[in-house]
């Protein structure tokens, strides 16, 4: 096994903005939102872009290295995460995701819940993070009036800032931002208010599924330093768990024979280094760590998301 980087999936979308030509030179013409970097889902599966593996597609290869490649301890049936890139010029509408239960029930998919990490905002850029000052009866009504702006919690971004989004939380983004998202493997959302651009809304659903006693903060995590290295731990629920590595030199660490891990780079550029060779990693990139690599090395001078499903 080595660390496996899939082929970038491109999704035009009509809010969706530059961002990723700025550290990238394969992306599409239009306007693209959202690029899905490591994805096994019916809307979007990756392909291997690198080693002997390349052309291979992700359901492939979980078919026949199993184990070997997820861990022993993550069910093979559904892979359990994606990982996206967000670029927005726009605003994205107000929207809202149901959890595991409602999701299987009425969409046959799995909740969503996710996380964002902002790797670029513009001065004055801000996400909508939850409600404030609201009841589903007058949140349903301010959706009639077109009057949702004062009951939204609307957070002024900047790099570097950290939101987990649970499933059931009213959420947004806004314009001029470079989000990385990491979520659980589902593709259902329900708009509430779309800024009146003639797309479907879902209103009845959404309210089935809005949790208006969620909040969402700005996490700063826990920091720990390391010898040639920061760590910090952002998150840990359930779904996933979420580190920032901040590599100045470098970085020794292990693979899980129970787990795979997932690395997307958000600042600067460097090396995964491991027993049968090397894999350079570039602004933006997300690489697969199968779950029985070994030891390996991440070296250089640049800032990591490190994803994974907790033992809990």
């Amino acid at each position: 096994m080595y660390p496996i980087k899939f082929e970038n999936l491109y999704y035009e979308r009509i809010w969706g903005g530059n961002g990723l030509e700025k550290f990238r030179n394969n992306v599409p013409k239009g306007i693209i939102g959202e690029s899905w970097d490591i994805a096994c889902h019916k809307n979007g599966t990756g392909v291997v872009a690198n080693g002997e593996l390349k052309g291979k597609t992700f359901n492939e290869i979980i078919e026949v290295y199993g184990d070997e490649l997820l861990g022993t301890e993550i069910d093979k049936k559904e892979f359990p995460l994606l990982i996206k890139l967000i670029t927005a010029k726009d605003k994205l509408s107000v929207q809202v995701h149901p959890n595991d239960e409602y999701a299987n029930r009425v969409e046959k998919d799995l909740g969503k819940t996710e996380a964002w990490y902002v790797i670029d905002a513009e001065e004055g850029a801000s996400l909508i993070v939850g409600t404030k000052n609201c009841d589903k009866e007058k949140f349903k009504k301010a959706i009639e009036s077109g009057d949702l702006d004062k009951y939204l919690n609307k957070i002024s971004v900047k790099k570097g800032d950290f939101f987990y989004v649970q499933s059931g939380l009213v959420h947004a983004i806004c314009g001029g931002v470079l989000i990385a998202e990491i979520q659980q493997s589902s593709d259902t959302t329900y708009r509430v208010y779309d800024y009146n651009r003639g797309r479907e809304l879902h209103v009845e659903k959404a309210l089935d599924v809005i949790d208006f006693n969620l909040k969402g903060e700005n996490s700063k995590g826990t920091l720990i330093k390391k010898d040639g290295y920061d760590k910090t731990y952002l998150c840990l629920s359930e779904y996933f768990t979420i580190q920032k590595y901040d590599i100045k030199k470098i970085a020794k660490e292990r693979s899980d024979t129970n787990r795979f891990y997932l690395f997307t780079c958000v600042e600067g550029n460097g090396l995964i280094k491991y027993s049968c060779g090397e894999e350079k990693i570039f602004m933006g990139d997300s690489i697969f760590i199968p779950a029985t690599l070994g030891d390996y090395e991440l070296i250089g001078e640049f800032k990591l998301l490190k994803s994974y499903i907790p033992n809990l």
